[in-house]
């Protein structure tokens, strides 16, 4: 079911915190909150990108570093700071013409909760909590931050026959 089902998946939507990173936050001095991303995780974002994926990011969270993070991965659709995840899927859904039906959503705290109940397939990384493990259709083996991302892209990806990329480059994903 789940396979058939990412048969017809044409965008993903994740969030940051605890998805693409692990969740922690070094605090600077001057008041940043600094993340770590994954190599791996860029990559398989930016080939979605340029395969022609609908790519999506909505976090509470914000930051200059993470808008130059997205934006060298040529992510165009990128919400920081937001607080009700919903209305920003339903406008970006909308505005882009596309179903709930077809969103791979990955999410890992209760904030994320609402917008899952939404999407066609509710994802999360091995370490969410349990209220966001009970409602996904597919748990990553992969904690946050640490290629759970990369794993749900490439499983879509594989399915849909259109993972390789013959001519790839180093620098894909160190944008």
């Amino acid at each position: 079911m789940l396979l058939q089902k990412l048969k017809d998946i044409t965008t993903f939507v994740f969030d940051v915190d605890g998805v693409l990173t692990s969740g922690d936050v070094l605090a600077a001095e001057s008041g940043e909150l600094l993340r770590t991303f994954n190599i791996k995780d860029g990559y398989a974002l930016q080939l979605a990108v340029k395969k022609g994926y609908h790519v999506c990011i909505i976090s509470g969270g914000s930051g200059q570093a993470m808008q130059k993070r997205f934006a060298g991965l040529g992510i165009p659709e990128v919400f920081l700071g937001v607080s009700d995840k919903v209305v920003v899927f339903n406008d970006y859904l909308e505005r882009n013409h596309l179903s709930a039906a077809e969103v791979l959503y990955m999410g890992d705290d209760l904030p994320d909760f609402n917008v899952m109940k939404l999407v066609g397939i509710p994802t999360c990384p091995a370490d969410a909590s349990p209220e966001i493990k009970a409602i996904s259709q597919y748990v990553s083996p992969f904690n946050g931050g640490k290629t759970a991302v990369r794993d749900v892209i490439e499983k879509v990806l594989k399915v849909q026959g259109r993972w390789f990329d013959p001519n790839p480059s180093a620098a894909d994903s160190s944008k």
